[in-house]
């Protein structure tokens, strides 16, 4: 993601606060849970990021800029929690729109 088209600043919290303030959604399933995990890039900017968040992985926008904000810092992150059934189409959408997502567990 490149900071330099548009910096978000989410009051000054460092990645601990957004990892901490990060909401997964609960598993309401009983097959066991999987991971969606997106990956960075120097080609998609926070912008598109956020929106393909709110678009495809129905976050609310505090939670699709958290999430880009852990994946540019961190390298990676955990978007979404549920079954794998349930995130493979997910997972799909985010790779149609350029973004580098696997699901784990």
């Amino acid at each position: 993601m490149n900071l330099i088209t548009n910096p978000l600043k989410l009051d000054n919290m460092t990645v601990e606060e957004l990892e901490e303030v990060l909401v997964l959604d609960e598993v309401t399933d009983t097959e066991d849970p999987a991971e969606l995990v997106v990956y960075n890039d120097d080609v998609n900017t926070f912008e598109w990021v956020i929106q393909c968040f709110e678009e495809i992985l129905k976050h609310n926008s505090a939670q699709a800029e958290q999430c880009a904000m852990l994946i540019h810092y961190k390298g990676k992150a955990s978007v979404k929690k549920a079954p794998e059934n349930v995130l493979k189409p997910m997972k799909d959408g985010l790779l149609d729109r350029g973004l580098s997502a696997v699901i784990e567990g």
